[in-house]
């Protein structure tokens, strides 16, 4: 005969297992927190001076669009000069015309030798004037070359100067004012991108084993008439979490009223397959 104690105490243990159970097939939702799609901090390379910011914090910014400036009144003086230097063939036109000479000059020298009327000492000092000739017109073309190269060095350095935005986005947070002095890789400005949001999502295992690329998934957020949006899935961990067995699942959804990221929200996802 089995103890009645004995039989409660197990028919306890019974209960408990099963509510687990139930809950852990359940599709009960998820929390998780709202996060941009892209959040930048923009730097400089190199110190300078806070020439211009051209916008405020809050507003919205395209693609390459310029968002703040550094002094470049001395880099652009040296572009000018560069500039000047990468298209003046000066150097190459004389060396060309100087080799032209030296070798009319060997070519007269020749024929005089062969008429006995020029040694082959000063032959040999032509030819060697000619070698000298061709070698200033490389070093002409070799020095015009690095000019050019020069030039696009600086035009790049003075376009590092130029902070663009690489999002569409909106500005969240400005670092400078103008007229301030900065140092290389010091934050000077941020922008994020809230139109898609992500949802980073730790989902149980046995409940992610069922999800995959571009399922969708309800997001429910916590204002008074719990306003739901449909996201889709578009990246799962490879790697679980084994502290807690669950496993980071990425949702985007669509933000076109931009609501704030950083809201908590309920993610639910369709019922597994029986």
């Amino acid at each position: 005969m089995i103890p009645k104690k004995s039989f409660m105490g197990s028919w306890i243990i019974c209960v408990v297992v099963l509510s687990a159970l139930k809950a852990a097939s359940s599709d009960t939702g998820i929390r998780a927190v709202t996060n941009p799609s892209a959040d930048i901090t923009l730097s400089y390379v190199q110190p300078g001076r806070i020439a211009k910011v051209y916008f405020k914090e809050g507003e919205w910014v395209k693609t390459e669009q310029v968002l703040v400036q550094q002094d470049d009144a001395v880099e652009q003086i040296q572009l000018a000069q560069l500039e000047a230097a990468s298209v003046d063939t000066t150097q190459i036109q004389a060396s060309e015309a100087s080799l032209a000479q030296k070798r009319v000059d060997l070519k007269k020298l020749e024929k005089a030798a062969a008429q006995n009327a020029a040694t082959e000492l000063e032959v040999e000092y032509a030819k060697l004037n000619v070698k000298m000739a061709e070698l200033s017109l490389q070093l002409a073309e070799f020095e015009h070359e690095q000019a050019k190269r020069k030039y696009n060095e600086v035009k790049v350095q003075i376009e590092k100067m130029r902070l663009k935005s690489p999002i569409d986005g909106r500005i969240e947070k400005i670092h400078v004012e103008t007229g301030e002095s900065i140092n290389a890789l010091a934050d000077v400005v941020r922008v994020v991108q809230i139109d898609p949001l992500w949802i980073d999502v730790p989902v149980p295992l046995v409940k992610a084993t069922a999800l995959s690329h571009g399922k969708t998934a309800t997001v429910i957020f916590p204002d008074p008439n719990r306003a739901s949006l449909e996201g889709r899935i578009i990246y799962i961990a490879a790697v679980a979490d084994a502290a807690s067995s669950t496993l980071r699942v990425r949702i985007e959804i669509p933000n076109k009223s931009n609501r704030p990221a950083g809201e908590h929200v309920e993610v639910i996802f369709p019922p597994s397959p029986r």
